[in-house]
């Protein structure tokens, strides 16, 4: 009978020890924080508990709060970064790194007027960004065009390094009247880009297509060159020192004939 109460007794304590560790385990808050590749904090990132419709966001400084079991999963979600499930595991702090989901982000191209995702786009439209521009070594910008854009023919008024660029947006239009097309860097027209270093450009729009003329006008009729520059960023100062040399001479001197053998 003792060893019946005795095991009975045991039996309550362990079922009571069960309850208070779910009740704990059902109010256990867990701390996390939220950041990119980079380290930077992502703001405003969703944090949801699978299976549940609870949740919370990332505050100014990436960190989150939230009270869940000690054995839930976490759903963490920002636009532009792959959704991560995290198991929790009886931790009270959490670090979540998100990736870039570059897939899921619809190209952007600049129309004149504003901007339109690339699979929304009607006109004719060239693109190339600024990575592939300054990719190759040439001091011009307009070199740096050239079999990059299709439509588009850049030509080398002579051999001369950093010689004048000629462009042709479909050809020339008018044999008397000049057929340079119209350049807009950052919403305001330019004579050329020519002296605008590549690495500070983050993509070069070319409109090829009539519409470009209802926008500019008639001096838009030999296409339109919009050209929009990088700006800066938040986080840590990055300082780029990019360093070329050129050299132009004749390797060799081949001798040629004089006036009277030429006669």
């Amino acid at each position: 009978m003792k060893k019946l109460k005795h095991a009975f007794m045991m039996l309550f304590l362990c079922a009571i020890s069960a309850v208070f560790s779910q009740l704990n385990a059902q109010n256990a808050t867990i701390n996390g924080l939220v950041t990119d590749e980079k380290g930077e904090t992502i703001i405003g990132a969703s944090v949801i508990v699978k299976g549940t419709t609870e949740g919370t966001i990332t505050d100014m400084n990436g960190k989150f709060s939230i009270k869940t079991t000690a054995n839930s999963v976490l759903i963490i979600s920002y636009v532009g970064y792959t959704t991560q499930e995290v198991a929790v595991n009886g931790r009270s702090a959490i670090t979540v790194k998100l990736a870039d989901d570059t897939k899921n982000l619809d190209e952007v191209i600049v129309i004149g007027y504003g901007t339109v995702k690339k699979r929304d786009l009607t006109g004719s439209v060239a693109s190339v960004s600024g990575e592939k521009l300054a990719a190759n070594p040439v001091s011009n910008v307009v070199q740096a065009m050239q079999g990059k854009l299709s439509g588009v023919n850049v030509i080398s008024q002579d051999g001369r390094p950093g010689a004048t660029m000629q462009v042709r947006v479909r050809g020339g239009g008018s044999i008397s009247q000049s057929n340079e097309p119209l350049y807009v860097v950052d919403g305001v027209q330019v004579g050329n880009i020519s002296d605008i270093p590549a690495d500070n450009i983050k993509s070069i729009d070319i409109l090829k297509d009539g519409a470009s003329t209802a926008i500019y006008g008639a001096r838009g009729a030999n296409g339109v060159i919009l050209v929009t520059t990088k700006r800066g960023k938040q986080g840590k100062p990055i300082i780029n020192v990019n360093s070329s040399v050129g050299m132009a001479t004749m390797a060799t001197v081949q001798d040629v004939l004089g006036a009277w053998l030429y006669v």
